[in-house]
């Protein structure tokens, strides 16, 4: 008895293609336009400051709707957070790139430097420069600062480590730290896309002039006589700066008797 034959299923008998994408590039596409927010944001902040910059700015630069901000953030306060965030996690990510490819002290200090003063000169970088976290809530500024202090405590092991294999003067690892994240940290403030030098060039120009300092060294007698000359210049000034304030306190001690 021959079989009987099986007809091919109606078109209506089929599950209706969704119009939805899965739930995994639905979330890509959600991060990627949080992303663009953050961003947004960021340039705004660098270029009117905070207080500023309204939550109508920022939907108006990217071409959408106020209420489709709340969509992927609370507030403005929750942005800035994301913002100096993510230009801390950049920076920290980079060191510690740097400290895992090895080498020597000095090596590793001046890939951070290059890492660190190449950050400052993008938008989340310029954001944690220029804006800060004083505007945000105490408890986020509480985090914030550890995760500056993570920064400085790896300039200054660096530093300490450079020191002691000969590649760095003796110094002070603190306040050597102090110096080379506040030089760098000020190129995020006075830096503009499209001047005289790209980014790479000042950084690279700012990073020679800190390793190398401004003094001409013809011998070492250069740097040994500055360094003498600048105490015994300071000694003077005190003098005449504390004389006046002990008369001046005596005039108003014989006004008061």
């Amino acid at each position: 008895m021959p079989s009987p034959t099986v007809s091919p299923p109606r078109s209506a008998d089929r599950p209706p293609a969704s119009p939805w994408a899965p739930a995994s590039h639905r979330e890509q596409q959600r991060e990627a336009k949080r992303n663009a927010v953050l961003q947004a944001a960021a340039q705004l902040f660098n270029e009117r400051g905070f207080h500023a910059t309204s939550l109508d700015d920022i939907a108006a630069r990217l071409n959408v709707t106020k209420p489709t901000l709340y969509y992927y953030v609370k507030n403005k306060d929750e942005i800035l957070l994301q913002c100096v965030s993510k230009g801390l996690e950049m920076m920290l990510e980079g060191i510690d790139a740097s400290r895992a490819a090895g080498g020597k002290a000095i090596d590793q200090l001046m890939t951070c430097m290059q890492v660190y003063a190449r950050i400052v000169t993008m938008d989340f970088g310029k954001c944690l420069i220029r804006v800060g976290d004083e505007q945000l809530p105490p408890e986020s500024r509480v985090e914030l600062r550890r995760l500056k202090s993570a920064i400085d405590l790896e300039f200054r092991r660096l530093v300490a480590e450079g020191v002691q294999e000969g590649s760095l003067q003796p110094c002070d690892p603190k306040m050597t730290a102090f110096v080379i994240a506040g030089a760098l940290s000020w190129i995020g403030r006075w830096y503009q896309p499209g001047g005289e030098y790209t980014a790479e060039q000042v950084a690279e120009q700012c990073i020679a002039t800190l390793c190398q300092g401004v003094l001409r060294r013809a011998d070492g007698a250069v740097v040994a006589a500055a360094s003498k000359a600048a105490p015994a210049a300071d000694k003077p000034a005190r003098k005449r700066s504390v004389a006046p304030a002990k008369k001046a306190a005596l005039k108003a001690a014989g006004r008061a008797s």
